[in-house]
This record gives structure tokens, sequence and C-alpha cells, in this order.
């Protein structure tokens, strides 16, 4: 029996495979991005707390506190009021 012999497989340059590409692109791709990060850190400036930030996260807590609010009062305001007298609804 005779063996069939296949033509010798002639190699690839490494470039034609994409899974080098992958393994190559990947790192590169966070090497520029972390020298990015790092550009952006150096370059531009952080903006000052102020001194009194709690109160004035508090004051802003106290303020949507009572904005959120006027929607139950309101309806509990006219809940029984007689149809004639509610105030106009706005669209």
């Amino acid at each position: 029996m005779s063996s069939i012999e296949k033509p010798p497989i002639r190699p690839q340059g490494w470039w034609k495979y994409p899974l080098v590409w992958l393994v190559i692109g990947l790192p590169a791709a966070v090497v520029v991005a972390s020298l990015a990060s790092a550009w952006l850190a150096v370059h531009t400036t952080d903006s000052v707390v102020d001194e009194d930030y709690y109160q004035k996260g508090v004051d802003i807590n106290r303020a949507l506190a009572a904005r959120t609010m006027v929607p139950a009062e309101t309806g509990r305001n006219h809940a029984v009021t007689p149809a004639g007298v509610l105030p106009a609804r706005r669209p």
C-alpha cells in the first residue's frame, strides 16, 4: 500500500495568526489607557472640598425632603374638598 504524502506545511509569519494580535493587542491597549489615566491625573486639578461640606449636604437633603412631601400633602389636604372647589389641575 502506498501512502499519499502531504505537501510540507510552509510556516506562516507570526503576524498572520489572529491570536497573536489578541495576546499583544490587549496588554498594549491597557498600557495606553494607563498612560492616559496617569497624564490626566498629573495635568488636571482636583476641586477643593468646602470646609462645611457636611452641613451643605444636610441642607440639600432637607430641601429635597420638603419637596418630596408636597404631592402627599396636596393630596391629603384635598381628599375631602368638594369637587367644585378644587384648584385647576396642571398639565
